[in-house]
């Protein structure tokens, strides 16, 4: 079965991270996944526009940007003159005024835009927007911080998602708490991604490469 793994690297070792962009690189990772976060959207400060910066210069894999800010479209020409055409951007629809104006930036930029969707967001809240993005990263923990409990509930909110994306023209990526539970559940179902962190690729003691071996070696 085919499904995209992108590595959450705010859970990378940032002692060695030319190190391991190279070895997520050759382990077959498909993308990295870069989460901005402001202090103000989310409880918490991580990744920065001179990280987006070094790892998009350290790789020709696709980049995944996470803007968890508030207001992205003050900012978004930054991140948009540091990535490559085809890339993605997601932003929080709850983080704008109009979101939609954002998202045709960046795809003007010639990016593929994504919305996130928040545990506590509902489906209904975005419904028009999914007629603008193409991918939806629906979050199952509260954003912010790695290592966070799944919140069960989510699942019901992919489920309704799955009924519209052929409709719509949209996939759907799982971030957080990813599992391999998670995946063995979801991804027959459809949803096209997962994003990796500290539950299933970061820390484990392993070669990267072993590690997102066994994951796509999974007994669907």
């Amino acid at each position: 079965m085919q499904f995209e793994l992108t590595a959450s690297m705010m859970c990378a070792d940032y002692g060695n991270l030319e190190r391991e962009v190279r070895c997520l690189e050759e382990g077959g990772i498909d993308s990295f996944h870069i989460d901005i976060m402001d202090g103000r959207y989310v409880p918490n400060f991580a990744m920065s526009l001179n990280d987006l910066r070094y790892i998009a210069s350290a790789t020709e894999k696709p980049m995944d940007i996470h803007l968890m800010i508030e207001h992205p479209n003050n900012h978004i020409s930054l991140f948009l003159q540091s990535l490559r055409k085809g890339d993605t951007v997601y932003i929080h629809p709850e983080a704008e005024y109009h979101p939609s104006t954002t998202l045709q930036s960046i795809i003007n930029a010639g990016m593929v835009p994504g919305i996130a969707i928040n545990p506590g967001t509902s489906v209904e809240t975005v419904l028009e927007m999914l007629r603008i993005v193409k991918k939806v990263l629906v979050m199952s923990v509260n954003p912010g911080n790695a290592g966070q409990m799944y919140l069960p509930y989510v699942g019901k909110k992919i489920t309704k998602l799955l009924a519209m994306k052929e409709d719509m023209d949209f996939e759907i990526y799982w971030d957080g708490a990813c599992s391999a539970d998670k995946i063995l559940e979801f991804a027959p179902k459809g949803v096209k991604g997962f994003v990796l962190g500290t539950t299933l690729l970061f820390g484990k003691g392993q070669p990267y490469g072993e590690v997102l071996e066994n994951i796509r070696a999974l007994k669907f």
